[in-house]
């Protein structure tokens, strides 16, 4: 059974920075690429940061050059730096593989406002 726990969301103003982490148990962690997704009232969930085996990533255009997505097969965490925050960040933040076979965790609320 596979069991995704994010952290380290919270309220933060516009521009300002938040790390995300998502430990994974329960899988052959380093083999399989995984993503940040995110959903916010009203939205369909969408992924924002991608990373494969060998740490190549992607990232929308909403994201890119704000976020970085980031892999420590030893812990099996993937991490999601967040920084440039804007208001429209805001939503509850998920990790799964890519894509999403595993059921989701509770995810973490980030809250961007002044």
């Amino acid at each position: 059974q596979v069991q995704l726990v994010e952290s380290g969301g919270g309220l933060v103003q516009p521009g300002g920075s938040l790390r995300l982490s998502c430990v994974v148990s329960g899988s052959i962690f380093s083999i399989y690429v995984m993503g940040w997704y995110r959903q916010a009232p009203g939205k369909q969930r969408e992924l924002v940061a991608t990373i494969r085996q060998g740490s190549s990533t992607d990232y929308p255009d909403s994201v890119k050059g704000r976020f970085t997505v980031s892999r420590d097969n030893a812990k099996k965490t993937v991490y999601l730096q967040m920084n440039s925050l804007k208001p429209e960040d805001t939503a509850v933040y998920y990790c799964n593989r890519v894509p999403s076979i595993y059921s989701w965790g509770q995810g973490t609320q980030v809250t961007v406002s002044s």
